[in-house]
Formats: C-alpha cells, structure tokens, sequence
C-alpha cells in the first residue's frame, strides 16, 4: 500500500480488504480531528431543518471524498436529535457503476458496533438481576476453561471493557458468503481451552473480539434465548426496527447493500459476519441511531440510565494505558472511546463504536448529555474514515443547531528543530516487538528511522530529537517516546495527527512495540528455527467461500526470525517445535496474538496457530499442468493447495464444480486473480508461479480442465 491516502485512489477494494487486515490497530476504533483550543458551549436549540444544509452538504462532501479516494462503492448516514432523524442520506453505485441516491432502508454490516448490542443485551441482564458484572465469568458459563488457572479470574465486565487478557481474536470461517455456518462460535470454548493468557486478567485493556464471542454465550445461556432470538425480542421489537438482523435471521437478502470489487462485474454474495456478538449485526445509519437512545438512557424502559452510565465510564484507565489525553481510543463498556475528541474542546461528552468486517465499515458516535447521535456506514473502506466523516458532519450539525459558535479549524504543523539528545536515552535502542513481527530499533545521532506505521497512515520517515525524552516525525504530526510501565515493560509510545486527506484528521495515541529480553536457544533448537526462516505455510480449513480468500493475509504465514533467530512473528521461541505469544501491549497493537505450534506427519511439517491448521510449502505439489485431471478434497474437509507450474502458465482453468465447492487463484506476489465464489466463476487465466486452492466438502471431487484462454 502506498505510504500516503492520496496513493488509494488508485487502489481496488481488494487491496483495501488486505490493507485492513493488516491493520488490526484501527479495526472498530474511532477518529477524531485536532483541536487547538476549546471553544464555550452554549445551549441546545431545538433542531430546524432550514438549519441542517451545512451538514448535509458535508456529509455529502464526506461520501463523495471517501467514494473517489478510499474504496468506498455505498454510503449511508443519519443523524437524530430528540428522538427525530434531522439528516439522512447517502450514495451508492448501481450495476452499470454509476452514482445514485441510496435507499435510507438499505442494510449494512455494522461490524463491531455490534459489539454495543452484546454489551447492551448482557446490560438488561445486569437490570433483571440476573448477571454481575464483576463475577467470574465461570459463574454463568462454568463449561468455560483454558489452559491457564488465571482464567478463573476473568469478569464479565473484563470482556466488555477489553482487559481479560484473552489472545484476541478466533476468525476461521467467521466471514463466509452467503452462509451462516455458525461452526466458529461454536468451537469457541474448546478453542479456549487449549490456549493461555497473554496478561493477568485485569492488567491492561487491549482490544479482543473474543470476549464478546463469550458475552454472546453468556446471554444465550442465562436468557435461555438464541442471541438472535434475543436481538429480536428485545430490541428490535420494541424500537420497530425492521432492517436490524443478523446472518441466522430470515430475512431478504436483496435488502443488503451490495458489495463490490473492480474488475468483478457482479455484486460479491451477501457477506455473513458469522461471529453475531463481535461484529454479526446487519442495520441501516437510521435505525442504528434509534438503538443509540438505548445505550444514552433514553430507552429507561429497555436498558436502564444506571447501566448506560456504567458503560460510559473510563474502564481504559483501570490498568496500564498510555498517558495522553487527547486519544481516538479509550474503552468503555463496549464503547471504543467515552471521550472521543475533539468534542471534549468543545465541553461536550462524546462516545464512540467502529466497525470492520471484511467489506462493510460502520461508525456510531453518541452524545449522550445532549441526545445526539450520528451513524455513518459503508461498504469498502475503513471505520476510520466513517469515524472521521461522522466527526466532521456532526460538528457541521452542533454549530447550526447552537451547541457550538464555530468548528475549531485543524491544527497545523511545521518540521521540527533538532536538539542534543541525552546519552541515557540510547538505553531504549535494541530489540522490540508486537504481534507478528519484531523490529530492531536504533537511535542513532538523536534520531530514528521508523518504517511506515498504522498500515502507512503515518508514513516512513525519521524521527528527530525534539526535546522531553521525546523524538518527532519529519512532518511534524507524530511524536515518539518510551515508557517504562508499571507491569515492568518498556514501550516505544506513539502520538500522532493522522492525516486523511480530504475528509480530515485523527488523533491517536498507542503503545507501538514493546521492548524485548533476550531468548538464547540451544543449538538444535536454533537449528530447527533457522530451517525454517522464510518458509510460508498455508491454512488448510477455512471454506472455500470464505471472504479472507479475497484478502489473504491471515491464511498464508511466512516464517519471520529476528537478527539473532530467538523471535519467530513476534512470538518468543522455546523450543524446537513451539513458539509463545510475546507481546503484551496495551490499547491495540497487543491484540490477536498467537502462538506457533509445528508437528510432522508421514514428514510433512504442520503449524498450528490462531485456532488453524497450516502445511508447509514444501509439502505442497505442483498442479497437473495436463489437459485433465481431478482434485479429491481429502476426509478432512475445506482445501488443497498446489503451485502453478510453468506448464499451466497462461492456461484456462475451468473447473467442474460439486455444490459449495470452490477455488482461488493467486499471483506469486500474493493478489487473487481467480475467486471462483465471488466472481460466480469456475474459470480462471492461471499465473506463472502463483498458487491455487480448491475447496469443499470432505470426498468432493472437483473435475479440472485446462486449455488455451
């Protein structure tokens, strides 16, 4: 991806799907613009429509910004003010690729803004009596173990306020087209039982979408309801909403937004987030603001103002946090942030929830004194954009309405003044690490060289001394430091503006990296690691119709050592066969952590991670470059992969296909060129040197025919 958000203009949805896995930082999390200084409130007017054409047309501004520039194909928002939507609209793209109104009925995936639905429903349980938040967990489900007797210590309010010290995040078959296979909750508790803690439940809060998987449980268990069941009944019903679902509901599909990618020219199948209590609810901007009057305390009747103000509280600053204030992230119950800037410059309390799937992004920012809430959704881009947009066309809002007198205009900045560095800050140069990779940092001549960061929101560039034990970035927007915390590590701490041309900025604190001990080995151990250095393995049971095949990145791991081959991925290696999880950073970039677990069969080496089974690329055989051939899915079940030979190359692949069987086509750079699902296909050009894998059921077998194109 190009280091500046100019560079995406050019860039195909795809890319921007991979983009976002690769940047699990932002995934849910809210923006916010810089403000310089505050400016006095004064009080709410009543809404009037003459008032509201600024706000629309930033709004409007907004969708076709994100539309041009990020990969958004549809956009919908909505702003209520006193129980009444004032400001409602949007775009989309119809099959011919040309813009129109969108409907204010179409749905959405709201990602994990769903998360505010589990939180909410597990919150009526708190009023009924029925559940404490700061009991064990085990208390509610006692099937629930792991590997690890800190588990008994976690809370329900741990889950909701992201401090169990879970791994993070179980995604197999979680993104499917078209099928509600619900197999990934389903596994969940077994998954857990294998696995260990990263941190002592508690410590600090790092974001983990599986302790809303377990608030998913906990509500089906002691309502004795289906979530979804419980979805209906006691939310949707009462609020009338009528495009609020989620994938196990009935419901007509034809009412979803349509999914798009360049170069494919059918909308993708409807895409089913089969994980309901971190990111499975389907809504339009509209009712999502109505279901906001339930999480402000306007719906006393639903959720009482006792709960809602217990989900607005700072839960971040229970355990290890970053010391800035001014901060996009800042958990509450559910919430992202319960005090999202800039409407604190502003005196007034803003909270916010984003959300990611693979294709559809949401944002939901409240404010909760006043009444207010906007939604905004799309389908391509990112929950940071949709955060940022809302930002703005709700600031647009306040000020006709009379809630502020102007819009603090953003911040500027200049290049920075070098200055001597103090000798004791060369103690922090050395080895660091986060989830999945580890990187070596130099401070050298009082600066350091600092690759691209938050998937190149903040670009590469070197960061100069700038006084206050405190290093800034070339363009001024960002600032390094080092923190020695109270859990007894040290972290590199990131404050940065991030610049997002043309809708606006975001203000983001974070711990980057983490300092990192040394991990000597014994020779057969090192042995053994170095064999495997730059070695990529292959996930061998997501389904074939799965989204992640759009955007790969979680179903190939290459093997990544560190300078002195005793960090694989981030992980810390303990013997020949088993790496463990190594990062314990706080706020985001400590999140979806694995360990790695290799084992051989009939000499064939397998790794085990992330809840998946992978097989090394050496085990995996060329294709049959013939006229014909089949492929049998083995007793196993989902896919086999195999190399493009020079043989194939160039080749027309066609495949006969049983129902639900599949395959995907990749370059030898990585980028999917054949999706058989998506593209409604079953033939595909095969690239020189690239990769595919079929899919399907166990015993399937697929008929291969290859011929000139």
């Amino acid at each position: 991806m190009n280091t500046k958000m100019t560079g995406l203009k050019k860039t195909s949805a795809a890319a921007l799907a991979a983009m976002l896995l690769a940047f699990p930082a932002l995934e849910g999390q809210g923006t916010a613009l810089a403000a310089e200084t505050p400016s006095p409130s004064t009080s709410v007017k009543a809404p009037e429509a003459a008032k509201t054409d600024q706000a629309k047309l930033t709004a409007q501004e907004m969708v076709e910004a994100l539309m041009a520039n990020y990969g958004v194909t549809g956009a919908q928002y909505a702003i209520r003010d006193k129980g009444k939507v004032v400001l409602s609209g949007g775009m989309t793209l119809d099959d011919q690729g040309q813009k129109k109104a969108i409907d204010a009925d179409s749905m959405f995936g709201v990602g994990s803004v769903s998360k505010m639905y589990v939180t909410a429903a597990a919150m009526m349980l708190v009023d009924e009596g029925k559940v404490d938040i700061d009991q064990p967990l085990t208390t509610y489900l006692p099937d629930f173990k792991m590997a690890d007797e800190r588990y008994k210590k976690i809370t329900v309010r741990m889950l909701m306020n992201h401090s169990s010290g879970l791994y993070g995040s179980h995604y197999k078959n979680s993104m499917l087209m078209n099928d509600n296979d619900t197999q990934n909750v389903d596994s969940l508790l077994d998954n857990l039982s294998k696995e260990r803690l990263k941190s002592e439940p508690g410590e600090y809060s790092v974001y983990a979408n599986d302790g809303f998987q377990l608030l998913e449980l906990l509500v089906e268990r002691v309502s004795g309801m289906d979530y979804s069941e419980f979805l209906q009944k006691r939310v949707s019903e009462p609020l009338g909403l009528k495009g609020t679902k989620t994938p196990l509901d009935t419901f007509d599909r034809s009412g979803l937004e349509p999914v798009r990618l360049p170069g494919i020219p059918k909308a993708l199948p409807p895409e089913n987030a089969n994980i309901l209590g971190t990111g499975g609810v389907y809504s339009t901007a509209e009712e999502m603001t109505l279901f906001s009057e339930v999480l402000s305390g306007k719906r006393p009747e639903l959720l009482s103002a006792k709960s809602t103000e217990a989900m607005l509280q700072k839960e971040y600053r229970r355990g290890v946090w970053v010391p800035d204030t001014k901060n996009a992230f800042g958990y509450g119950l559910g919430w992202d942030s319960v005090d999202l800037e800039p409407f604190g410059d502003y005196n007034i309390r803003a909270a916010t929830k984003g959300g990611d799937t693979i294709m559809y992004h949401s944002a939901l920012i409240s404010l909760p004194d006043d009444d207010i809430s906007i939604a905004f959704v799309t389908a391509g881009g990112s929950s940071v954009f949709n955060t940022t947009a809302a930002t703005n066309t709700l600031l647009q809002y306040l000020k006709q309405t009379g809630k502020i007198t102007n819009v603090i205009p953003p911040k500027t900045y200049e290049k920075p003044v070098k200055q001597q560095m103090p000798e004791q800050l060369k103690k922090y140069a050395g080895l660091y690490g986060t989830v999945g990779e580890t990187r070596q940092v130099k401070i050298e001549n009082g600066e350091i060289q600092m690759p691209a960061l938050m998937s190149a929101l903040i670009p590469a560039q070197a960061y100069v001394y700038t006084g206050n034990n405190e290093f800034t970035s070339a363009d001024g927007r960002s600032v390094l430091g080092f923190d020695e915390q109270t859990n007894g590590h040290t972290y590199m701490r990131v404050r940065s503006d991030i610049e997002l041309p043309s809708i606006g900025s975001s203000q983001m604190a974070f711990y980057e990296v983490q300092k990192l001990d040394a991990n000597p080995l014994n020779a057969e151990t090192s042995a053994a690691w170095k064999k495997r250095e730059g070695q990529s393995y292959y996930a061998l049971d997501e389904k074939i119709n799965s989204f992640f095949y759009i955007a790969p990145s979680v179903l190939v791991k290459t093997i990544k050592l560190d300078s002195k081959g005793q960090y694989a991925n981030g992980t810390r290696i303990v013997d020949a066969d088993h790496a463990v999880n190594a990062a314990e950073v706080p706020v985001m970039n400590g999140r979806d952590a694995f360990d790695l677990t290799f084992s051989r069969q009939q000499g064939v080496e397998y790794l085990q991670a992330d809840g998946r089974s992978y097989i090394s690329e050496k085990a995996i055989a060329p294709l049959y470059a013939g006229q014909a051939s089949t492929v049998t899915i083995p007793a196993s079940g989902s896919v086999r992969w195999f190399k493009i030979p020079a043989g194939a190359a160039g080749k027309q692949l066609t495949a006969e296909l049983p129902q639900g069987a599949g395959f995907a086509v990749y370059t030898k750079e990585g980028a999917p060129v054949g999706l058989s699902v998506a593209m409604q296909s079953n033939t595909a050009v095969l690239p020189e040197g690239g990769m595919i894998a079929f899919g399907g059921k166990a015993g399937d077998v697929l008929k291969i025919t290859l011929g000139k194109k």
